[in-house]
């Protein structure tokens, strides 16, 4: 098989799974275009944040950090606050991202959530690269909110819709990627403790600051449990 061929089987074997989040992504990106326009910025600035920032919420707040006086530390701090479950995704796909070569540092600027659950959940078929299809999979995702950006911002001023609701869309994608996780699996141990984390920390936090706690409590919990049954396995 050759390069092409390979690249070809990757991006077809990807772009199914991404098709959910087309549509999420192009509203929810063309909202954020608008939202951009009606700040007084022009398109470019939308445009050039989708593709180097491209971390969704954070380029809302980034807009807000633009137009305010200048905090480089209060920026830093808001960010790492926003974005902190990236830390625990990034533990989770050390071992997805090995043998990947050159294209890992891109899997890890591009990791959003969406490209996470789908590359950490997705199976990838035998005769398909695991490197090319991942990186296509960050790569389609990211093409899909930097064309809604543009979107936005270029016509901005003439589009006009209501986005009431339309960011359910990607939750209710991650609920229908747990319930196919929860069919394959045998063992539920793993998603019970994180749905019992979470829902004690939303208790516990409330809706806004429930999303760290319950990352801390799920990365502990599946440590403590992983352990013993890796060493069972060891000695058998």
């Amino acid at each position: 098989m050759n390069k092409r061929e390979m690249l070809a089987k990757a991006f077809f074997a990807a772009f199914p799974h991404t098709t959910p989040i087309l549509a999420g992504f192009l509203f929810l990106g063309i909202a954020y275009g608008m939202y951009m326009q009606s700040l007084g910025f022009s398109a470019i600035y939308p445009i050039v944040m989708s593709i180097i920032i491209f971390a969704g919420s954070m380029e809302f707040l980034a807009a807000t950090l633009l137009l305010g006086a200048f905090n480089p530390f209060h920026a830093l701090f808001l960010t790492l606050m926003v974005n902190a479950r990236h830390l625990f995704y990034g533990i989770s796909m050390l071992e997805k991202y090995k043998n990947t070569g050159k294209k890992k540092s891109y899997l890890i600027f591009g990791m959003c959530d969406e490209s996470f659950s789908i590359n950490y959940s997705a199976n990838i078929p035998r005769n398909v690269d695991k490197g090319w299809f991942m990186t296509f999979v960050t790569l389609l995702n990211h093409c899909y909110w930097a064309l809604g950006a543009a979107i936005g911002g270029i016509f901005g001023s003439l589009i006009s819709f209501n986005t009431e609701g339309l960011e359910f869309v990607m939750t209710a994608l991650f609920v229908v990627i747990f319930i196919e996780q929860w069919r394959k699996e045998k063992k539920h141990l793993i998603a019970l403790i994180g749905l019992t984390a979470s829902v004690i920390s939303l208790i516990l936090f409330g809706g806004s600051g429930f999303i760290l706690p319950a990352m801390i409590a799920i990365l502990a919990a599946v440590t403590a449990v992983r352990k013993p049954q890796e060493q069972k396995e060891a000695a058998a």
